[in-house]
């Protein structure tokens, strides 16, 4: 008896021993560790529509650009780092993932050019000569100093799908919970017929995002029925999205005149400052059209045919008309935050104005944002709060399905669609 005393006491200890040295889950979300690094982008030929997805074995090609607030170019490089489809590294070794040496140089870079910042213009491409993906999954790229390796300055995420499933899909408003009024539902079906190692029931994970947010990305273990070699998910709780708002837009293509929605416009010194109109709360207001990117932004100069190096940084001083709210904290989301959620993202009550203010530092551009009230504690936004939920709006559906026999040491991404709602 006391044998066993024992040894449920040691296997107890051990247990939270374990948990206590657990390391906690490694940041792999889109974004820079490094203050001087701005405007990150990433685009599949161009298309700034495009997810960050290339199909494994054909001649895709992703190029990744970004800013470096600096009067000298810096010497850096980049490396690929697999994951799995939680976005945490898988445990491939180098050799199993890529083909090549996992460094690269970046040598492609600009400096500006008659701006009041002064920065340096760098891009590179993935794949590229001596750096090849083997296998699909999702992956980080990461930049460094190459005088520093083991500092990441910033990351991106991307895919490498192997497309080896049809994927049909089909969205209404008329949804489980309600008729036209503040959701989306998701139907989807995946054809596995080329998949003939894979037991579509138990060895597939979908993964689904709304307008390339993460914070409230879904995942789905198992379809609620199979159709032959077809796998059907429907009338699944997950599969219900808040419909949200059309995003906020405004520009700031040129520093004489006030852009779209852009009350004003001055020179401060160091910085150009622009004024957006203050935004008020959308929650109770009828639905409007607006024909937006979804959350994206596109970097422009009205005078320049080549806006990567002739456009200009200006602060953009945001401003929310809403009540404090000490139960809530409130973000701006869109590709212009990196879709994170922190202090430089986060909007700041003013007791003396009785609104909610930020001020960034953002390059000449057209811009789409929205306001996500976060609970504390959460890293899950929600629209309802300030931007409203209406069922006609235009949103965009990322659906990646992932497979994993038992004993696979990587979730392989063996297809990606992507849907679009109608107005």
């Amino acid at each position: 008896m006391r044998a066993r005393f024992k040894l449920l006491i040691s296997g107890v200890l051990l247990s939270v021993a374990a948990i206590m040295s657990a390391e906690p889950p490694a940041d792999t979300m889109t974004g820079a560790f490094d203050e001087h690094i701005r405007t990150m982008q990433v685009n599949l030929r161009g298309d700034i529509f495009a997810p960050p997805v290339i199909v494994l074995g054909s001649d895709d090609v992703l190029t990744f650009s970004f800013d470096q607030l600096s009067d000298d170019r810096s010497y850096l490089r980049y490396r690929l780092v697999h994951c799995n489809a939680d976005w945490q590294p898988s445990p491939m070794v180098e050799s199993e993932y890529l083909n090549g040496f996992n460094e690269a140089v970046i040598d492609d870079f600009e400096f500006s050019r008659g701006t009041t910042v002064n920065y340096v213009n760098y891009r590179f491409t993935v794949p590229s000569g001596n750096m090849y993906p083997l296998i699909s999954g999702n992956y980080l790229v990461q930049i460094y100093d190459e005088n520093d390796p083991s500092k990441t300055l910033a990351q991106w995420r991307f895919m490498v799908s192997e497309q080896k499933v049809g994927i049909d899909a089909a969205l209404t408003s008329r949804t489980d919970i309600d008729y036209n009024n503040a959701h989306q539902q998701l139907s989807i079906e995946v054809n596995t017929e080329r998949l003939d190692d894979i037991d579509p029931f138990n060895d597939l994970k979908i993964m689904i995002q709304q307008n390339g947010r993460f914070d409230n990305e879904i995942a789905l273990q198992h379809p609620l029925r199979m159709s032959g070699r077809t796998a059907v998910y429907d009338h699944l709780a997950p599969l219900i999205f808040e419909a949200g708002n059309e995003y906020r837009r405004f520009e700031t293509v040129s520093l004489d005149y006030p852009g779209m929605r852009i009350e004003s416009v001055q020179y401060l010194d160091p910085y150009y400052h622009a004024n957006i109109t203050t935004d008020m709360s959308r929650a109770k207001e009828a639905y409007l059209y607006d024909s937006t990117q979804n959350g994206r932004f596109k970097i422009r100069e009205y005078d320049s045919d080549y806006a990567d190096t002739n456009a200009d940084y200006v602060v953009v001083h945001f401003t929310l008309d809403y009540p404090e709210t000490p139960d809530l904290m409130i973000f701006i989301d869109g590709d212009l935050t990196n879709r994170r959620f922190d202090e430089s993202s986060r909007m700041i009550f003013n007791n003396y104005t009785g609104r909610y203010e930020k001020a960034m530092l953002l390059k000449q551009g057209s811009y789409n944002y929205q306001y996500l009230a976060v609970p504390p504690g959460k890293n899950r936004g929600y629209t309802s709060h300030i931007e409203g939920d209406r069922y006609q709006t235009v949103n965009e559906y990322l659906i990646k399905v992932y497979a994993r026999r038992p004993g696979a040491r990587y979730d392989r991404l063996v297809g990606v669609s992507r849907i679009v709602s109608d107005r």
